[in-house]
């Protein structure tokens, strides 16, 4: 690849377009969904809905790390940040999550928590080298994607003698998540999904590779295609995914091949699988419990861990009762179902964390617009 426009062509897309409108079969409906928050942005952002027959349905899914940790993890976070002394690095998305009574990290610096944005784990580093005498915490969240620099962080604090740094760790896994929107218990509560096939996360896939999502493809008969974040990325998955099923298949397909192979960054899987073990359970927002869902520090690097260190809780809480985060995450209503989305809810005043986060479901239909097309034509109707 050698410019970005390559893969935002407007006439490549409507030739794309031409060819998923001619495929699909007018007999049925399609159901996707796109696990990652950037494939969400990337359709919202590009009016890639609008290029799609009203058979093809686009359903988001839990693939933003910021929208998936639970209110409790945010709660600890805070408590961390009010301890006399300690610095708390933290990235952008996390400091405006509401937790109870209305706090968040971003009001509890402004009352005087030491709360600092950092863009990679090395920065938190960098504070804890510079901070020799007070404790520094690095609230580590994301998917296989952010894992290994937590990773290289903590092997580089053992190496320094950091004794000062620690990590509180809530990093999450894909597959788990797509598990379990496949297969779980809540589906009385929250009501069954849709699902013809998934458009498999990009970044993630780097890391892992294609490889982990064939358990899904061969146990559930649900076709996955690896896609870049690119509008022409995201519309050939579309492409392949209904190629894929008109034929009666359920195989994964790599897309994204200029940057996911079958067996991943094997480097990086070594060192999340030297520094990282699997929980036994994780909450995630919208999903509840999820078995073997998230990491945590192993013992051998239990100096660095900060749910050791300060004893860390667990705890758990309920999200807003007029919120439908947990059921936005899960695909099973979108933002404009949700009462308050675009009213009371909006990115200045965000209820829950899918309006929050930059790769949030909400807040790619507040940003592009989405939610203003709807209402009009609500209008129309009434």
């Amino acid at each position: 690849m050698k410019y970005i426009d390559e893969f935002r062509a407007g006439a490549l897309a409507r030739q794309i377009a031409a060819k998923i409108a001619s495929e699909a079969d007018p007999r049925r409906d399609y159901h996707f969904m796109e696990f990652c928050g950037g494939h969400t942005h990337a359709i919202s952002r590009f009016g890639i809905i609008d290029l799609l027959p009203d058979n093809v349905h686009m359903i988001h899914g839990p693939g933003c790390p910021v929208c998936v940790l639970p209110i409790g993890r945010v709660e600890n976070a805070i408590q961390l940040a009010q301890m006399p002394g300690l610095i708390l690095c933290s990235y952008g998305d996390m400091l405006r999550i509401p937790a109870t009574n209305g706090m968040s990290l971003l009001k509890a610096k402004a009352q005087g928590a030491d709360i600092r944005m950092v863009y990679s784990s090395a920065d938190a580093i960098k504070i804890a080298q510079e901070n020799p005498q007070r404790q520094v915490v690095f609230f580590a969240i994301g998917f296989e994607t952010t894992t290994p620099p937590t990773a290289v962080a903590i092997q580089q604090a053992q190496t320094l003698g950091l004794n000062n740094f620690t990590v509180f760790c809530n990093h999450v896994l894909t597959p788990s998540a797509i598990s379990h929107i496949l297969q779980s218990p809540e589906v009385r509560q929250f009501g069954l999904v849709p699902l013809d096939g998934f458009i498999g996360p990009a970044h993630v896939s780097v890391i892992i590779g294609s490889q982990p999502y064939e358990y899904f493809a061969e146990e559930f008969q649900k076709p996955v295609v690896i896609a870049g974040f690119e509008p022409l990325d995201v519309m050939q998955a579309i492409l392949m995914l209904i190629r894929q099923i008109n034929t009666g298949r359920a195989k994964v397909e790599n897309e994204f091949t200029r940057a996911v192979s079958l067996e991943g960054n094997r480097k990086a899987q070594s060192l999340v699988a030297e520094v990282f073990e699997l929980r036994r359970t994780f909450e995630w927002r919208g999903l509840g419990w999820v078995p073997y869902s998230a990491l945590k520090i192993k013992s051998s690097y239990a100096d660095f861990d900060a749910e050791q260190r300060f004893r860390i809780s667990t705890i758990s809480i309920a999200d807003n009762k007029a919120c439908e985060c947990g059921a936005i995450l899960r695909g099973v209503k979108r933002p404009q179902d949700c009462k308050i989305f675009g009213t009371v809810c909006t990115p200045e005043n965000p209820v829950g964390s899918c309006m929050v986060s930059s790769e949030g479901a909400c807040a790619a239909h507040y940003s592009y617009g989405r939610f203003r097309e709807n209402n009009h034509v609500a209008a129309q109707e009434n």
